[in-house]
């Protein structure tokens, strides 16, 4: 017999929101900050604004910030700076045609869209595009909202048993920028394997459509949308068919018969209606705490920076859920295309990401008896080095590799991995009997399960958290931005583990120099050094004049303090060879 849930209990937080062990990068926030308040009309968006922008603003493609640059999940940008514009996601879709051509993909092509004020105009101008070359779309059948999680899940249903060469296989588009602020629009293809397009075919894309927007869109096939035949739309349930599955993935009869008492909170994105139909069809004790829609997310608590920002990992955006946290046994947040999560208990409040990521491998490579004993537990490198521990006492192999979801997606589709991750909140796994979920992040997944291992052992995730580090240490974790020139950032990107002359870091043997990540042999874009007890990693940001600088001490914040300050000297030295 499954020992019954905790019930909340009174407010203990030992760890705080994300104190001295905190994960996600968050900078040190003025005494005047308004972060984690409410908004104020001044920080809204004029949607009306925005969207004329869409259409009247032409990108100059001979400026590089008004080019389509496809990143780790897709094109992103603004119709007020014209990086997001008509003209992009017209020239960027027809590019996805001839992609799709190029590569023999004839089967549908699945189109979602998250609740980003930009999201629904770039989806009638990618209709436009597609219903012109004839492709067969599938658009939600209700006209409603679609997390990334949901359009995976739809691509790998419809190509299951299909050859990896049959032209019948399908593919899709997710119109999001995920958990960016209310002005952003975000466009990412999601290949017939289900995931984030590889770099091969992002890249290929990308080239091809600047190339059609600098002939002035000759070449690009166009239907307007008011001349476009409802039927000429194919439609599919996206919400039915995820939410019916879930039992395949997730034990909701245990979360069931535990009486779990689940607050889930959208924060304004696509995921509203499926929590809603989660509650009712498979009968769970769960609250859909906040229903609201509103493109300029008037509802949420401002991000460090005090911008709106629906990062389900930041203490700051997820205040409001924090001073729930007595109300319910575990209270889950997710960004607007629901591809991460946040996890909320009584105990704890706001979990820091890489802990729970440790503890959901905990739990699962213990409580799935149907995943293969040879499949590997995935982690980016820059994820918490408890999960190394983890991994080890359950006699796993580990799979770390670059920052970025896709490299899990092979691994998943052939059951070799069992579990993907990313410090950045998102992950996902197999189902139950060890077969592929979906490839892409799933943030409705991991909040599910948190409610699962309340129902199965009795404890929430931040309590068996507690009692990993009581056995492998107590992590401290920091991400933290350092000033670098362009110069600097194209050395960085290319250095070699020879560059670093250290031999110990805060006071421990360096044990290794990492330019190449050891699980796939991949280049990390960067550096990572790691000792017993600690490890940095640095890479440089693709946008601004910065390096991103990773550090964890399992010695506590003091320790981490002294990693990061030698990280930089350590760096500062590679750099000027």
């Amino acid at each position: 017999m499954r020992p019954a849930p905790r019930r909340a209990v009174a407010a203990r937080d030992t760890h705080g929101i994300e104190g001295a062990h905190g994960g996600a990068a968050r900078q040190t926030i003025p005494m005047t900050s308004r972060a984690g308040l409410p908004a104020e009309e001044s920080d809204l968006i004029d949607v009306d604004e925005l969207i004329a922008a869409y259409y009247d603003r032409i990108p100059d493609p001979s400026v590089p910030t008004e080019r389509v640059v496809f990143g780790t999940s897709g094109h992103r940008g603004s119709s007020l700076s014209g990086s997001f514009n008509e003209q992009h996601i017209l020239a960027t879709t027809q590019a996805i045609v001839d992609y799709r051509t190029g590569q023999g993909i004839e089967g549908p092509l699945f189109l979602g869209r998250d609740t980003h004020a930009l999201s629904r105009p770039a989806e009638r101008s990618a209709i436009e595009v597609l219903v012109a070359n004839g492709v067969d779309v599938r658009v939600d059948s209700r006209d409603a909202w679609v997390p990334t999680p949901a359009l995976s899940h739809a691509i790998l249903s419809y190509n299951r048993d299909r050859a990896l060469d049959d032209p019948a296989r399908s593919d899709g588009i997710v119109v999001t920028p995920s958990h960016n602020p209310p002005r952003d629009g975000g466009f990412k293809y999601n290949p017939p394997n289900g995931g984030p397009a590889d770099t091969d075919a992002t890249g290929w894309i990308a080239n091809r459509a600047n190339e059609l927007i600098e002939r002035g869109l000759e070449g690009v096939h166009r239907t307007r949308f008011a001349d476009i035949d409802a039927d000429a739309l194919g439609s599919y349930d996206f919400r039915d068919g995820y939410v019916r599955d879930l039992p395949s993935i997730i034990d909701v009869d245990a979360i069931k018969r535990a009486g779990v008492r689940i607050g889930a909170d959208p924060l304004g994105g696509a995921s509203v209606e499926y929590w809603a139909l989660i509650a009712e069809m498979h009968g769970l004790d769960l609250t859909v705490v906040n229903p609201e829609v509103d493109p300029t997310w008037r509802f949420m608590t401002l991000d460090w920076d005090e911008k709106i920002r629906m990062d389900p990992s930041s203490p700051s955006a997820m205040a409001s859920l924090v001073a729930k946290k007595g109300d319910y046994d575990v209270l889950t947040g997710n960004d607007a295309d629901a591809d991460r999560h946040g996890i909320v208990t009584p105990d704890a409040g706001l979990m820091n990401p890489n802990h729970y990521l440790a503890v959901a491998i905990d739990y699962l490579f213990s409580h799935r008896e149907g995943w293969g004993r040879d499949a590997a537990i995935g982690k980016t490198l820059v994820s918490s080095m408890i999960i190394d521990r983890v991994a080890e006492s359950l006699g796993r192999r580990l799979l770390e590799v670059p920052v970025g979801f896709k490299w899990f997606v092979p691994g998943l589709l052939d059951g070799s991995v069992a579990f993907g991750g990313e410090e950045s909140a998102g992950a996902s796994f197999l189902r139950r009997d060890g077969s592929v979920w979906t490839t892409d992040k799933d943030g409705i997944l991991l909040c599910l399960l948190a409610a699962e291992i309340i129902a199965v052992t009795g404890k929430t995730p931040s309590e068996r958290y507690r009692e990993l580090e009581e056995a492998f240490g107590a992590s401290a974790y920091q991400r933290v931005d350092a000033p670098a020139t362009p110069a600097q950032k194209a050395t960085l990107a290319k250095l070699s583990p020879d560059a670093v002359s250290a031999t110990t870091l805060a006071g421990e043997e360096i044990t290794a120099k990492l330019s190449h990540a050891p699980g796939n042999g991949a280049a990390i874009g960067g550096l990572k050094v790691q000792t017993e007890h600690a490890w940095f990693a640095a890479r440089p940001s693709g946008t601004e004049d910065v390096y991103k600088l990773y550090a964890e001490s399992l010695r506590g914040p003091e320790h981490l303090a002294h990693v990061q300050e030698e990280a930089r000297a350590v760096v500062a030295a590679a750099l000027e060879g």
